[in-house]
């Protein structure tokens, strides 16, 4: 058994140690907002955070989320920096087809974390491991920004 603290919520999972995190998020457990996408951690689809920091959870097996901390998609808006970009990534339209924007938000939630006024450097930085086969990375970045101006408003 692998004991995991997800959302604030403890868990245990009966699941083989070098199991990806992504499967047990969305196969054992039934959180299927983190999505695969590569499954060799280049496009960030499966982002989750361990410890305030983003991970691919593709590649991460669960027995090096084991006593950390795990954030995914539905317990992001828990924070103020999950609220901010949920709603600036609405107000900018970020959202096509959808697949990638848990990835995404969950990169441009740790990022604001740790920094509340991020250069463009410093968001094409986080964000460069996200793929948006949609194209939509302008509208990603003014999101980033409105998000950065209310979480540094707050």
């Amino acid at each position: 058994m692998v004991s995991l603290t997800i959302n604030g919520r403890k868990r245990e999972v009966d699941v083989s140690p070098d199991t990806p995190l992504l499967w047990v998020l969305r196969d054992s457990l039934h959180l299927t907002g983190t999505k695969f996408g590569c499954g060799i951690a280049q496009c960030g689809a499966c982002t989750v955070h361990l410890d305030g920091q983003a991970v691919r959870s593709c590649a991460t097996p669960v027995s090096a989320a084991a006593g950390k901390k795990i954030t995914t998609i539905e317990g992001v808006a828990g924070t103020a920096a999950g609220k901010a970009v949920q709603a600036a990534w609405l107000k900018n339209d970020v959202p096509q087809c959808g697949y990638c924007q848990s990835g995404q938000i969950m990169s441009a939630t740790a990022l604001l974390a740790k920094n509340h006024a991020p250069s463009d450097a410093d968001i094409d930085e986080a964000m460069s491991g996200n793929v948006c086969r949609c194209g939509t990375y302008n509208q990603i970045r003014a999101a980033i920004k409105d998000a950065a101006a209310t979480v540094k408003g707050a």
